[in-house]
Protein backbone atom coordinates (compact mmCIF):
# COMPACT_ATOMS: atom_id res chain seq x y z
CA UNK A 1 0.00 0.00 0.00
CA UNK A 2 1.36 3.51 -1.05
CA UNK A 3 1.32 7.07 1.34
CA UNK A 4 1.12 9.35 -0.90
CA UNK A 5 -1.69 10.53 -2.89
CA UNK A 6 -1.55 10.64 -6.72
CA UNK A 7 -4.06 11.01 -9.01
CA UNK A 8 -3.40 11.09 -13.36
CA UNK A 9 -5.38 13.23 -15.81
CA UNK A 10 -5.32 12.33 -19.84
CA UNK A 11 -6.51 15.77 -21.25
CA UNK A 12 -7.96 15.39 -24.78
CA UNK A 13 -9.04 19.60 -24.39
CA UNK A 14 -7.70 22.18 -24.76
CA UNK A 15 -4.77 20.54 -26.44
CA UNK A 16 -2.69 21.70 -29.48
CA UNK A 17 -2.69 20.00 -32.91
CA UNK A 18 0.13 20.23 -35.61
CA UNK A 19 -0.35 23.95 -36.39
CA UNK A 20 -1.08 25.20 -32.65
CA UNK A 21 -4.16 25.13 -33.04
CA UNK A 22 -6.55 24.29 -30.25
CA UNK A 23 -8.57 21.01 -30.78
CA UNK A 24 -10.07 18.28 -28.95
CA UNK A 25 -8.99 15.15 -29.58
CA UNK A 26 -10.35 11.67 -29.59
CA UNK A 27 -10.92 8.77 -26.86
CA UNK A 28 -8.41 6.35 -27.61
CA UNK A 29 -8.89 2.77 -26.06
CA UNK A 30 -4.89 1.72 -26.10
CA UNK A 31 -4.59 4.85 -24.23
CA UNK A 32 -7.25 4.16 -21.77
CA UNK A 33 -6.27 0.53 -21.08
CA UNK A 34 -2.22 1.20 -20.77
CA UNK A 35 -2.77 4.13 -18.68
CA UNK A 36 -4.80 2.74 -15.94
CA UNK A 37 -2.29 -0.43 -16.02
CA UNK A 38 0.11 1.96 -15.61
CA UNK A 39 -1.63 4.14 -12.73
CA UNK A 40 -2.47 0.95 -11.05
CA UNK A 41 1.19 -0.32 -11.10
CA UNK A 42 2.26 2.51 -9.41
CA UNK A 43 0.06 3.47 -7.36
CA UNK A 44 -2.16 6.11 -8.64
CA UNK A 45 -5.15 6.84 -6.60
CA UNK A 46 -7.80 7.53 -10.03
CA UNK A 47 -7.40 8.43 -13.48
CA UNK A 48 -9.72 10.95 -15.49
CA UNK A 49 -10.19 10.91 -18.75
CA UNK A 50 -10.40 15.39 -19.58
CA UNK A 51 -13.07 15.02 -22.37
CA UNK A 52 -15.56 17.13 -23.39
CA UNK A 53 -17.59 15.64 -26.40
CA UNK A 54 -20.25 13.26 -25.15
CA UNK A 55 -19.81 10.96 -28.02
CA UNK A 56 -15.99 10.40 -26.90
CA UNK A 57 -16.92 10.05 -23.54
CA UNK A 58 -19.23 7.34 -23.85
CA UNK A 59 -16.57 5.23 -25.70
CA UNK A 60 -14.55 5.47 -22.54
CA UNK A 61 -17.65 4.79 -19.81
CA UNK A 62 -18.62 1.74 -22.23
CA UNK A 63 -14.91 0.25 -21.98
CA UNK A 64 -15.08 0.91 -17.98
CA UNK A 65 -18.08 -0.53 -17.97
CA UNK A 66 -17.06 -3.85 -20.03
CA UNK A 67 -14.30 -4.33 -17.97
CA UNK A 68 -15.98 -3.62 -14.23
CA UNK A 69 -19.23 -5.19 -14.88
CA UNK A 70 -19.33 -6.81 -17.96
CA UNK A 71 -18.25 -10.09 -19.26
CA UNK A 72 -14.73 -9.00 -19.04
CA UNK A 73 -14.78 -8.20 -15.12
CA UNK A 74 -15.06 -12.42 -14.48
CA UNK A 75 -12.46 -12.87 -18.02
CA UNK A 76 -9.64 -10.82 -16.76
CA UNK A 77 -9.83 -9.41 -13.13
CA UNK A 78 -6.46 -7.46 -13.09
CA UNK A 79 -8.09 -5.70 -16.20
CA UNK A 80 -11.28 -4.76 -14.51
CA UNK A 81 -8.74 -3.80 -11.67
CA UNK A 82 -6.58 -1.27 -13.31
CA UNK A 83 -9.58 0.46 -15.18
CA UNK A 84 -11.34 0.93 -12.15
CA UNK A 85 -9.48 4.17 -11.53
CA UNK A 86 -11.30 5.69 -14.34
CA UNK A 87 -13.12 8.72 -14.52
CA UNK A 88 -14.31 10.90 -17.17
CA UNK A 89 -14.81 14.62 -16.82
CA UNK A 90 -16.10 17.33 -19.50
CA UNK A 91 -13.17 20.05 -18.18
CA UNK A 92 -9.67 19.45 -16.66
CA UNK A 93 -11.46 21.91 -13.21
CA UNK A 94 -14.14 18.94 -12.46
CA UNK A 95 -10.99 16.51 -12.25
CA UNK A 96 -9.68 19.22 -9.88
CA UNK A 97 -12.68 19.88 -7.99
CA UNK A 98 -13.29 15.99 -7.44
CA UNK A 99 -9.60 15.48 -6.10
CA UNK A 100 -9.84 18.70 -3.98
CA UNK A 101 -13.66 17.14 -2.45
CA UNK A 102 -11.47 13.90 -1.50
CA UNK A 103 -8.93 14.71 -0.61
CA UNK A 104 -9.78 18.12 1.56
CA UNK A 105 -7.11 20.03 -0.66
CA UNK A 106 -6.24 21.40 -3.69
CA UNK A 107 -3.65 18.82 -5.47
CA UNK A 108 -0.77 19.69 -6.30
CA UNK A 109 -0.56 20.08 -10.24
CA UNK A 110 2.31 18.22 -12.10
CA UNK A 111 2.44 18.82 -16.11
CA UNK A 112 4.04 16.73 -18.61
CA UNK A 113 5.58 18.32 -22.07
CA UNK A 114 8.20 17.96 -24.70
CA UNK A 115 9.02 21.63 -23.95
CA UNK A 116 11.17 22.90 -20.49
CA UNK A 117 9.35 25.71 -18.69
CA UNK A 118 10.73 28.16 -15.49
CA UNK A 119 8.73 25.84 -13.44
CA UNK A 120 10.13 22.96 -14.54
CA UNK A 121 11.64 20.09 -12.65
CA UNK A 122 13.38 17.01 -12.57
CA UNK A 123 12.10 13.57 -11.40
CA UNK A 124 13.91 12.62 -8.49
CA UNK A 125 12.73 15.79 -7.13
CA UNK A 126 9.30 15.36 -8.03
CA UNK A 127 9.26 11.85 -6.66
CA UNK A 128 10.71 12.83 -3.49
CA UNK A 129 7.55 15.43 -3.69
CA UNK A 130 5.08 12.65 -4.68
CA UNK A 131 6.37 9.74 -2.14
CA UNK A 132 6.31 12.19 0.78
CA UNK A 133 2.66 12.17 0.68
CA UNK A 134 2.29 15.39 2.43
CA UNK A 135 -0.09 16.79 -0.53
CA UNK A 136 -2.16 15.20 -3.24
CA UNK A 137 -0.57 15.33 -6.56
CA UNK A 138 -2.54 15.59 -10.03
CA UNK A 139 -0.16 14.50 -12.80
CA UNK A 140 -1.43 15.75 -16.23
CA UNK A 141 -0.81 13.97 -19.43
CA UNK A 142 -1.77 16.00 -22.63
CA UNK A 143 -2.74 14.62 -25.78
CA UNK A 144 -2.44 15.66 -30.00
CA UNK A 145 0.54 18.13 -29.43
CA UNK A 146 0.74 18.93 -26.07
CA UNK A 147 -1.40 20.91 -23.29
CA UNK A 148 -3.04 24.02 -24.30
CA UNK A 149 -1.69 27.17 -22.52
CA UNK A 150 -4.68 27.65 -20.44
CA UNK A 151 -4.15 24.26 -18.90
CA UNK A 152 -0.02 25.06 -18.41
CA UNK A 153 -0.65 28.10 -16.87
CA UNK A 154 -2.26 26.56 -14.15
CA UNK A 155 0.32 24.11 -13.10
CA UNK A 156 2.75 23.92 -9.82
CA UNK A 157 5.07 22.08 -12.05
CA UNK A 158 6.40 20.80 -15.46
CA UNK A 159 8.29 17.61 -15.49
CA UNK A 160 11.40 17.86 -17.60
CA UNK A 161 10.98 16.52 -21.23
CA UNK A 162 11.48 13.02 -21.75
CA UNK A 163 14.74 12.68 -23.78
CA UNK A 164 15.99 9.52 -25.90
CA UNK A 165 19.52 9.40 -27.58
CA UNK A 166 18.25 11.51 -30.77
CA UNK A 167 16.71 14.39 -31.69
CA UNK A 168 13.00 13.12 -31.86
CA UNK A 169 10.74 13.72 -29.44
CA UNK A 170 6.69 12.80 -29.72
CA UNK A 171 5.90 9.42 -27.62
CA UNK A 172 2.56 8.71 -27.48
CA UNK A 173 1.02 9.52 -24.43
CA UNK A 174 1.04 5.95 -23.18
CA UNK A 175 4.70 5.58 -23.34
CA UNK A 176 5.62 8.86 -21.82
CA UNK A 177 3.37 8.03 -18.91
CA UNK A 178 5.01 4.65 -18.48
CA UNK A 179 8.44 6.04 -18.49
CA UNK A 180 7.24 8.61 -16.64
CA UNK A 181 5.69 6.63 -13.75
CA UNK A 182 8.52 4.45 -13.35
CA UNK A 183 11.11 7.69 -13.46
CA UNK A 184 8.82 8.76 -10.80
CA UNK A 185 8.20 6.09 -8.50
CA UNK A 186 9.70 3.25 -9.65
CA UNK A 187 12.10 0.91 -7.73
CA UNK A 188 15.55 0.54 -8.32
Amino acid sequence: MTSFRLYLAVVHHPVYNKHHEIVTTSIVIHDIHDIARAGKTYGATAMYEVEPLPQEQQIALRIAHFWNEGFGHDYNPNRAESLSLLRVVSHFEEAVAEIQHAEGEKPVLVATSARTFANSIGYPAMGEKIRSGDHPHLLVFGTGFGLADEIMAQMDYVLDPIWGPTDFNHLSVRSAAAIILDRLLGRS
